[in-house]
């Protein structure tokens, strides 16, 4: 591999403030904020919109959309 190139591959704690979930993991993307982790070690924090903490998928709050009877709907509106 070429030298001086690639960018740094370090720790860095992703948060995602609307659940209030944090995890570390490494990471080549780069924060200005930083944050004391559990370990006592201070770290780059990128905040994050949805993580596995929020997501519905991952929750199990997905919203189901109700698409029986459409078609009987839209039968008796247009049709037959």
């Amino acid at each position: 591999m070429k030298k001086n190139i690639h960018p740094e591959y370090r720790t860095v704690v992703f948060r995602d403030r609307g659940a209030g979930h944090a995890f570390l993991t490494r990471s080549t993307a780069g924060g200005g904020l930083t944050i004391e982790w559990e370990d006592g070690r201070t770290y780059p924090v990128i905040d994050v919109d949805v993580s596995s903490a929020s997501h519905p998928f991952y929750t199990g709050r997905t919203r189901v959309l109700d698409s029986t009877g459409a078609v009987e709907k839209f039968r008796r509106r247009y049709g037959k």
